[in-house]
C-alpha cells in the first residue's frame, strides 16, 4: 500500500511548490507574464477516463495545437451505495462522502498533473446545473427540493461547499489552474435573479476565503443583458449578466452561446459577443467566450464567431473557448455530441491553428 500511494503524494508535494500564474489584468489574461487574447476549448470528459496515457495524449494535442486554455468537468456525482466506474463524489441524505480514490479525484490529479507538465491552465467548475454527471438532481435527490430551489437549500449548500473545499484544497498550489467556476451553466428557472446573485456572492467568497490566488467566475450562459428582444438576453432564467458582474470576488465573467439549441440564427453571434464585450469593457473585467458549438460547417460559422471575438480585444473580450475538442483515445473516439471537433481533422486546423496564428497577429 505505501508504494502506491507514493505517486500521488508525489505529485501533491509537488503541487504545494508551484504558484498561481494565471491572473486579471484590465480587460485581459496574463499567463506566465504574458497578457494576450487566449484560446481554449472544452472537454469535459478528459477527468473520467482511466488511462492516463489517454489523458496525457490530448492534454499534449491540445498544447501542440496553440492552445491555452482547457475546461474539464470538476464534478461527478452520484447517489448510488455502491458506485462503479468513475465518480467523484457520492450524495446521500443519510451521509455523504468524497471519492478520493483511485476511480476518484485521482483521475482529476492526472489531468492536473498533464496540465502543469504541458502549461496548459484548466478551468475546473464544481457542479452542473444538467443532470449530466449527477448536478443539481444528484443534490436534490438527495436533500430534496427542486433545481430552482438548490441554491437556497440549506443541506445541499453545505455538502456543495465540503466539496468545494475538497477539491480547491487538493490543487491550491497549483500553477496548472486557470480558474475555479461555481458551476456549469447555473439557472434558476423564474426566479429572481437576486437568487443566483446572492448564491453566487456567498460561494465565490467562501472560495476566496480557501484559495486567496487563483481567479474564480461564474460558469453561466451570459443570459440577461440589454440590447436586444431575442430569449437569450432575458432574465427568465434567472441571471443578470450585468449584475453578476458587480460581485466582488468573481474575477471575469463568461457567456455561452448555442444558436441552434436557443431557436435564434447563427448570425445572432456577433451581436451576442459585442453585447458581452460591452457589459465587462464597462465593468473593467475580462470576458470569456467559454461555449459555443454548431453541429455542422465549424470553419465558416464558428470562424466568424472567433473572428468577432477576437476583433473586441482590448474592448472587453479576453479570449474564448470552442465546445468541444475530440481526439482518438486508445478505446476509440472521445465523446461526440455532434458539435464536436475532432483532432488532425481539417475543422481542427481552421479552429485551433488558423485561430491561433490570428491572435498572434493582433497588436
Amino acid at each position: 500500500m505505501r508504494a502506491k500511494l507514493l505517486p500521488t503524494l508525489t505529485f501533491l508535494l509537488a503541487a504545494v511548490s508551484a504558484a498561481p500564474t494565471s491572473t486579471v489584468n484590465g480587460t485581459r489574461f496574463s499567463i506566465d507574464g504574458l497578457t494576450k487574447y487566449y484560446a481554449g476549448t472544452n472537454a469535459y470528459w478528459i477527468g473520467f477516463l482511466t488511462n492516463d496515457a489517454d489523458v496525457n495524449l490530448v492534454v499534449d494535442n491540445v498544447k501542440r495545437s496553440g492552445l491555452n486554455i482547457l475546461r474539464v468537468w470538476g464534478f461527478n456525482d452520484v447517489n448510488n451505495n455502491n458506485p462503479s466506474g468513475v465518480y467523484f463524489q457520492r450524495l446521500s441524505s443519510s451521509g455523504s462522502t468524497i471519492n478520493t480514490g483511485a476511480n476518484g479525484l485521482q483521475r482529476l490529479d492526472a489531468v492536473v498533473k498533464a496540465a502543469e507538465r504541458t502549461g496548459v491552465k484548466l478551468i475546473i467548475p464544481f457542479v452542473n446545473h444538467w443532470d449530466d454527471y449527477g448536478g443539481f438532481k444528484a443534490y436534490v435527490t438527495a436533500f430534496g427540493g427542486s433545481k430552482e430551489t438548490w441554491f437556497t437549500n440549506a443541506r445541499a449548500q453545505e455538502q456543495y461547499k465540503k466539496y468545494i473545499a475538497a477539491v480547491v484544497g487538493r490543487y491550491v498550489k497549483s500553477d496548472a489552474i486557470f480558474a475555479w467556476e461555481l458551476a456549469n451553466e447555473p439557472r434558476c428557472k423564474g426566479c429572481n435573479t437576486d437568487v443566483i446573485f446572492k448564491w453566487a456572492s456567498e460561494t465565490s467568497a467562501y472560495i476566496r476565503s480557501l484559495d486567496p490566488s487563483h481567479m474564480i467566475t461564474l460558469g453561466d450562459e451570459g443570459f440577461g443583458l440589454p440590447g436586444d428582444s431575442n430569449y437569450p438576453y432575458g432574465y427568465s432564467e434567472g441571471v443578470d449578466f450585468v449584475k453578476n458582474l458587480k460581485i466582488k470576488n468573481l474575477d471575469f465573467g463568461t457567456f455561452h452561446m448555442y444558436p441552434g439549441s436557443w431557436g435564434v440564427p447563427n448570425t445572432f453571434g456577433p451581436g451576442w459577443i459585442k453585447a458581452h464585450a460591452t457589459a465587462c469593457k464597462a465593468a473593467g473585467k475580462p470576458c470569456f467566450f467559454e461555449e459555443y458549438g454548431t453541429p455542422s460547417n465549424h470553419c465558416q460559422i464558428q470562424g466568424s464567431w472567433q473572428k468577432a471575438s477576437r476583433d473586441l480585444y482590448m474592448e472587453g473580450m479576453a479570449g474564448d473557448a470552442f465546445w468541444q475538442w475530440g481526439d482518438r483515445l486508445s478505446s476509440g473516439q472521445s465523446p461526440n455530441d455532434g458539435n464536436t471537433v475532432y483532432y488532425g481533422s481539417a475543422d481542427a486546423n481552421c479552429m485551433t491553428k488558423d485561430h491561433v496564428a490570428a491572435i498572434n497577429a493582433l497588436p
